[in-house]
């Protein structure tokens, strides 16, 4: 299932420069990845500026690039080459310059280092601006000398601009990308990974244009159900109606995809999972806005779905006099002092109860939220609400595409297991991860993607729950 460019951000070795806007005839120029982000950042940047300065603008250049390749932002357009040299749409790149010494080590060392939005796969588009002579929503480039002259590392600059729900990844794989169309057109009676990529993209477009129909079920299978869907897509956009995804189709599905979900630019927010200690070193009262408060109000709407005494809340982060309602409610039904807080027996009774509803349900009757990572490793040995939750997405994904995880869903149960640690492999492998077992950010954040893609087809409202259709009770 591992697409370079696809399903994986790859550091590309070249990347084609258009020496002009975009409709302007003009040379065409490939370059070294490395090279062109030296370039860059030496007509971008001042080689005496700070280090942190330096290397939060050139995070900043890699990721609006990395952005450009990944998306193939102009080649879904028709174009054929990956990013101008305009700072009106992309930035400054000039052929042929001399590069800075310190900039030259700088780039060496994070060139394949990029932004991302928490729970987004695709490296942002990290706008910035001189701050100076032109202003923009995004990073002033004089603004990181000032705060790198305060104290701030890179990440708090990038932070400072860019919100705090951005992440780093660094040490990106280095490939050969070449155009993310398979090669031959992908017809009926196909199947393989490029027809389950064009199944969830289908889907995710369906959402917002009703006359092109959804793809169930979503299987890798070119069925003659995603051949209608084809058709109403070419017939909505005015391409040959075959029902056959040719190159021009398949440039065309990436195009408006990419427009829908705006990755150039988008934002992500969501329900943030903390592992919450047995042992608390707070009583969470009311009025308390902690990330724990999140977990408390997932879980009460999964029993609110079970127990009509128990109603479901809004999953804000805020213990709130509705979410203090639900808990006293949750007490009552359980048989514990009816306070409204959330001391250790309540919680452990609350996680206990849940466990008990999620391993008994098939995975496909199990709504999840976009679930933020923890902020903690998972491994062999992990246990707690954190490795339920991700059990529970790689369950999920297993039903659908059971050589994916290989998880069955009466292993959630909580403990990372030598059995979670195998469909964490399998999961990373085939989706071009590094393969050790191991749940980080990046991790996190592909599975959490698959699974809301393969889910909803969308991106459902930050921290909406279903809780309703939970189990079916």
């Amino acid at each position: 299932m591992s697409i370079p460019g696809l399903t994986t951000v790859v550091i590309p070795e070249n990347i084609t420069v258009h020496l002009g806007l975009p409709d302007e005839d003009a040379q065409n120029v490939t370059v070294n990845f490395i090279d062109y982000v030296k370039n860059v950042a030496s007509s971008e940047v001042y080689p005496t500026w700070p280090e942190s300065a330096i290397r939060a603008n050139v995070y900043a250049i890699v990721s609006i690039a990395l952005n450009r390749v990944f998306t193939e932002w102009y080649r879904s357009k028709g174009y054929n080459f990956d990013i101008t040299n305009t700072t009106q749409f992309d930035q400054s790149y000039v052929h042929n310059r001399g590069i800075f010494d310190n900039i030259s080590n700088i780039v060496d060392d994070i060139f394949n280092d990029y932004v991302v939005r928490q729970g987004q796969l695709q490296p942002l588009f990290t706008t910035y601006c001189d701050g100076r002579v032109s202003q923009c929503n995004g990073l002033y480039q004089w603004g990181t000398v000032e705060l790198a002259n305060e104290g701030y590392m890179p990440y708090d600059i990038l932070t400072y601009y860019y919100g705090s729900d951005i992440n780093l990844v660094t040490n990106a794989p280095v490939g050969n990308l070449e155009e993310t169309y398979p090669g031959t057109p992908i017809k009926l009676g196909d199947a393989g990974a490029y027809v389950l990529l064009l199944q969830l993209y289908l889907n995710v477009i369906s959402t917002n244009f009703p006359a092109i129909p959804k793809i169930s079920p979503t299987n890798g299978i070119f069925t003659q159900n995603m051949e209608d869907t084809v058709k109403a897509f070419q017939t909505t956009f005015n391409l040959p109606v075959t029902g056959i995804v040719d190159k021009g189709t398949w440039y065309k599905i990436r195009s408006v995809y990419v427009s829908i979900r705006k990755l150039a630019e988008l934002t992500s927010q969501g329900v943030l999972v903390s592992e919450i200690p047995k042992e608390f070193d707070e009583i969470i009262d009311e009025g308390t806005v902690v990330p724990q408060v999140q977990l408390v109000q997932y879980f009460l709407n999964v029993l609110s779905a079970f127990y009509d005494t128990i109603p479901a809340v809004d999953i804000d982060g805020i213990m709130g006099p509705q979410t203090r309602s639900s808990i006293i409610e949750f007490q009552k039904t359980v048989d514990l002092p009816a306070t409204g807080i959330i001391d250790e027996q309540t919680w452990n009774t609350l996680y206990n109860s849940v466990l008990g509803i999620l391993v008994k349900l098939q995975p496909t009757t199990v709504y999840l939220p976009r679930l933020i990572y923890p902020g903690t490793i998972l491994q062999r040995g992990s246990e707690g609400p954190s490795v339920l939750i991700i059990q529970e997405y790689l369950a999920y994904i297993s039903s659908i595409i059971p050589s994916i995880t290989n998880i069955p869903y009466n292993k959630v149960d909580g403990v990372f297991g030598p059995i979670t640690e195998s469909a964490v492999r399998t999961f990373e492998r085939d989706f071009g991860l590094v393969v050790d077992g191991i749940i980080d950010e990046y991790t996190w954040n592909r599975i959490v993607e698959v699974y809301r893609i393969m889910r909803y087809g969308e991106q459902r409202s930050t921290g909406q729950f279903p809780g309703a259709e939970v189990g079916g009770a």
